[in-house]
């Protein structure tokens, strides 16, 4: 549910974090990772959590409530598929139908359930992300980085804000790229109009996938995609712009889909690990789902 609040006079010049805090009554750090999540809106646009307020502004953020974050790290034994694990951080396959963290609108089951149980000297203290370096929607496969504490996190994200973090998807679309290989260079930001879906936008940051094809079938193409920027949905997005969207995208896709599940799997990843120096490199197979609707197309 979505709270909107118009400033008033009397609070004008306040930071946006100060303001959430003081309305919701609770922490600023808790307010700190709302914001950064680009959850909350000023004026139908995201900013920084100290922006200044001004008189009449109008503000949009999903209701916060204390009771919400409660026992959301509960350890829960989700068996998950450690690819590789050190003392510094660990690799995830992440598998369908899971979300990453929990938010101030999700208290459920997630990725950090998991890792509270199965990784014993995971320190992280984020109070909505604890270990989280970068995200995979909640129908994405495959792939994510976890940092152990929260030096770690913060190195692996300067990674990738210097784009040091090559990150590789495959993903089944409908119809074909007018090309073999390109760069799809378009702006995006969040939707005005719904607020949890992504819309391309001129006001909107920055967002570079290159793509490649694979193969093609009978109106669907296999694509490798590379992700230069990480902005939320950016690939679903962007290939939903273009008029070929990801085979199973109830978002951004067809009404009819060929499948119920979404055929986006973070297949590659590759780094330089910022303690020790080694260049890792991690390559996992498709689902089984993925998989088998694959054979299909191929056997038609």
């Amino acid at each position: 549910m979505i709270k909107e609040f118009v400033v008033e006079k009397k609070n004008r010049n306040l930071r946006l974090d100060f303001f959430l805090a003081k309305q919701f009554n609770i922490s600023r750090n808790i307010c700190h990772s709302f914001i950064n999540s680009n959850k909350v809106l000023v004026n139908d646009k995201v900013v920084k959590k100290s922006h200044l307020l001004k008189e009449n502004d109008v503000i949009k953020t999903p209701i916060i409530e204390k009771n919400s974050i409660s026992n959301i790290f509960e350890p829960i034994n989700l068996n998950l598929d450690i690819v590789y694990e050190d003392n510094y951080l660990l690799i995830i396959n992440k598998p369908y139908d899971l979300i990453v963290h929990p938010s101030l609108s999700y208290s459920g089951v997630t990725l950090i359930n998991g890792l509270r149980y199965q990784i014993k000297d995971f320190l992280c203290s984020h109070p909505l992300r604890p270990g989280i370096i970068h995200r995979l929607d909640k129908n994405t496969t495959g792939l994510i980085i976890v940092g152990k504490t929260n030096e770690v996190v913060e190195r692996m994200q300067n990674l990738i804000r210097q784009r040091k973090i090559q990150r590789i998807y495959w993903s089944l679309v409908y119809g074909f790229l007018g090309h073999e290989y390109g760069t799809i260079d378009i702006p995006i930001k969040r939707s005005i109009s719904d607020y949890y879906k992504m819309t391309v936008s001129k006001e909107g940051k920055r967002a570079i996938t290159h793509f490649k094809t694979l193969e093609k079938f009978k109106d669907i193409s296999l694509l490798e995609l590379k992700l230069e920027t990480g902005r939320t949905h950016q690939i679903r997005v962007h290939l939903s712009y273009l008029k070929h969207p990801i085979v199973g995208d109830t978002l951004y896709g067809r009404e009819n889909q060929l499948l119920n599940k979404q055929l986006l799997h973070a297949k590659k990843i590759n780094f330089i690990h910022p303690f020790t120096d080694e260049n890792l490199e991690f390559e996992i197979p498709l689902p089984i789902h993925f998989q088998e609707f694959l054979k299909k197309l191929k056997s038609e």
